[in-house]
């Protein structure tokens, strides 16, 4: 049974296109060029907060104050731009927000959160240490713990896939990456709302590729370590609910490597002068390597954001311009 019905779904685009304005679909002739498929790029690195998911803190904080419930402070854990999300939320119906980030997290990411009137709490070695850090400051002061996934974050995400069906008809495919679930869970929920036929294929980095080794497994399989630099994809324990919708709703979840995903973000700087995050460029990375397979089909990928630092963005392209210098000398 969908988590929502498609009167729910217009109801929330109408509430989050009072902050987010509809996201534009292009087909960029120079990735036709790169790859032989015809690709649509859903933009969702244009949102006011550079991300997808500024829509589900935006819908999650309205739902909650709709409730009748004004907590006296929010709190979640993130490496960004869910942070973000909630943090604009809570600030727009006056509510503190406590946003907890791993050790070595974005430091541009993390100055933003503080922008939208977070109070940033650094803790964990990664997200799922953070996660716990963020349940026990909900059980010592009483703040509403922001789940990484939940009904209402998904249902503001899922306007960015009613967008992307209403812009483009009869799409084949939609890759799309996979952090904790939400954005994938929008597509193939929104997907079967609308009674189409579109495969959703969810990417994750080969160094945080828990999701794919569940899915490959039909069953939960945490890793011991997550060490990607795309750290929208940095996840290394799925969650039940999100792993069912996908088992269920998923064509396939495939992994990408780290110079792959370097190799996908020089792609969307030179063919689009877009910048993409490491998990915004995964989906381009899934079909580039899949280029053969795909000849003649509609095909969609998700630039979920934009939220990388300059010190990492440029690091990774020097690296991966070295690295192609030293394959093209060899």
């Amino acid at each position: 049974m969908p988590m929502f019905s498609l009167q729910d779904l217009e109801a929330a685009h109408t509430t989050v296109r009072q902050f987010v304005p509809e996201t534009p679909v292009y087909a960029w002739p120079l990735l036709k060029e790169r790859t032989g498929v015809d690709v649509y790029v859903k933009h969702e690195n244009h949102t006011p907060t550079g991300s997808f998911k500024a829509r589900g803190g935006f819908t999650y904080v309205d739902a909650l104050m709709n409730s009748g419930e004004k907590p006296n402070g929010l709190v979640t854990a993130t490496r960004g731009n869910h942070g973000q999300s909630v943090a604009l939320g809570a600030t727009r119906n006056g509510i503190p927000s406590y946003i907890v980030v791993p050790e070595g997290n974005s430091q541009e990411k993390n100055a933003a959160m503080r922008a939208f009137g977070a109070n940033v709490i650094i803790a964990g070695k990664d997200f799922d240490e953070s996660r716990v850090v963020a349940q026990q400051l909900q059980e010592e002061h009483g703040y509403h713990m922001v789940p990484p996934f939940h009904e209402n974050l998904v249902r503001g995400v899922s306007t960015y896939a009613l967008e992307l069906y209403c812009s483009i008809a009869d799409l084949d495919v939609v890759y799309v990456p996979i952090g904790m679930g939400s954005g994938i869970c929008s597509l193939i929920t929104v997907r079967d709302l609308l009674g189409l036929k579109t495969k959703i294929i969810g990417v994750t980095a080969q160094n945080a590729n828990a999701f794919a080794l569940s899915f490959a497994a039909g069953k939960a399989v945490q890793t011991a370590t997550a060490n990607t630099f795309a750290d929208g994809m940095a996840c290394r324990d799925p969650q039940a609910q999100p792993l069912e919708i996908i088992l269920k709703g998923a064509e396939d979840v495939v992994s990408v490597s780290e110079t792959q995903i370097a190799e996908a973000m020089m792609a969307y700087y030179k063919d689009t002068h877009n910048l993409a995050e490491g998990a915004g460029a995964a989906p381009l990375a899934a079909l580039m390597a899949n280029r053969t397979n795909l000849q003649g089909k509609r095909v969609a990928t998700i630039l979920t954001g934009g939220n990388i630092d300059l010190t990492t963005f440029l690091n990774v392209m020097n690296a991966h311009t070295q690295e192609t210098s030293e394959l093209a000398s060899a």
